[in-house]
């Protein structure tokens, strides 16, 4: 059983800040492609949609078995939110609707009901919204009583009639689960979970851009169509998603003590420091993407042994090429250029050798041989013969 939390625990609003983008894609994803996002532009959430009607949505996530009664602040706050709106933007001639989202349930017997349901009489909400302002003494809710006082009788009943409550919205952990069930069922249930926090990383990235102002217009219901369409491409049985293209390791990049044998092969060829380090980080980004593809199961079993296998025999093959010329008197410079070669090839003419047809990242096999080349006790692939023969003789193993 979870602990009590602090009196002074924030958590419930730390849930909603999180709530507000989860919920934006969750809906978003349920609208028209034309339909467009603002996030805390004029309320929490604002949808346009391509007929130019207007959604302005406030999002309340509570605590569980809360419940939204009359004179609930959280309602009355927002009224007086959208108010300030409706009186700004034309009063009767707006294009304006009013959205509560609750994770609360309307208590039983309450009036804010009539909000619950679309068509319900807006004279009959005004009327009843009237009595129950007359009874509060929240100097909040007074606020509100006056601001509702400059409408007439016809812009009350109309205000009050684009009002909607939507409680028992979901939870912001039951969100995953609905896009899941309801929006990636084209996608195989096995890669569902990843595939949603791909897209929901791309989603977070978007709002933070939008808060930020580093975006400035809308998003568009059609972008992310777009996206999960593209994530959901690498998920093919052709495919495997790429997930760390353009990262990098933690920390500096120590080309000069860097000990790992794909490192001291390199150097043992007076590669430069610059391809070194770019060795270092396909490394990096190649052993990270396997690891993620096992841990979301993506491969099939023994499909990575027969891809090394396969990049082994090209290699082999290569090699064969490079060094027939060589024999046991050739000088070191001859076997330093001949893995030179060897290595040029590896980095730049194996582009065709991918683990899946439309896996094309070039990490993906740059940093397979530097995998291989870093095997212990001997590497799987090397680029200089005599330096094999020097760490075979270290090691007391055949070369």
């Amino acid at each position: 059983m979870p602990e009590p939390r602090s009196i002074f625990s924030a958590a419930e609003s730390g849930l909603g800040f999180i709530y507000q983008p989860r919920l934006a894609l969750l809906r978003l994803l349920s609208l028209p492609e034309s339909a467009s996002l603002l996030i805390e532009k004029s309320d929490d959430l604002e949808f346009d949609t391509a007929s130019g009607r207007k959604t302005l949505a406030s999002l309340k996530h509570k605590a569980e078995g809360d419940r939204l009664t009359d004179l609930d602040v959280d309602f009355w706050k927002s009224v007086r939110v959208w108010l300030a709106y409706y009186s700004d933007n034309g009063r009767i001639s707006s294009n304006t609707d009013f959205v509560l989202f609750t994770t609360a349930v309307i208590a039983p017997g309450s009036e804010l009901a009539l909000f619950a349901e679309v068509g319900n009489d807006p004279a009959a909400r005004a009327s009843m919204a009237a009595t129950l302002l007359d009874r509060s003494t929240s100097a909040m809710i007074g606020k509100t009583r006056t601001d509702l006082a400059k409408l007439t009788e016809a812009e009350l009943a109309d205000f009050y009639g684009r009002i909607l409550i939507l409680d028992g919205s979901p939870r912001i952990d039951t969100i995953p689960e609905i896009v899941l069930d309801q929006h990636l069922r084209t996608v195989r249930r096995a890669f569902r979970g990843p595939l949603f926090e791909r897209l929901e990383g791309w989603w977070i990235d978007l709002m933070i851009k939008v808060l930020t102002g580093e975006r400035t217009g809308p998003v568009y219901g059609h972008e992310v169509s777009d996206k999960l369409s593209s994530i959901a491409e690498e998920y093919r049985s052709d495919s495997l998603p790429i997930t760390f293209r353009g990262r990098m390791p933690d920390g500096r990049i120590d080309v000069a003590n860097d000990t790992r044998l794909f490192v001291e092969q390199l150097r043992d060829l007076d590669v430069s420091p610059s391809r070194i380090q770019r060795a270092i980080i396909d490394y990096y980004r190649a052993f990270e993407q396997r690891s993620s593809w096992a841990r979301e199961n993506l491969l099939i079993s023994g499909e990575m042994e027969e891809y090394e296998d396969r990049l082994i025999e090209e290699w082999g093959r290569f090699r064969e090429i490079i060094f027939e010329t060589l024999h046991d008197a050739s000088g070191d410079d001859a076997f330093k250029e001949a893995g030179r070669q060897l290595y040029k090839w590896a980095e730049t003419e194996t582009g065709e050798l991918r683990i899946r047809e439309r896996v094309t990242e070039a990490y993906v096999v740059r940093g397979a041989f530097q995998i291989l080349a870093n095997a212990r006790p001997m590497p799987r692939v090397h680029w200089n013969p005599a330096f094999m023969k020097r760490l075979g003789e270290l090691l007391g193993v055949a070369a």
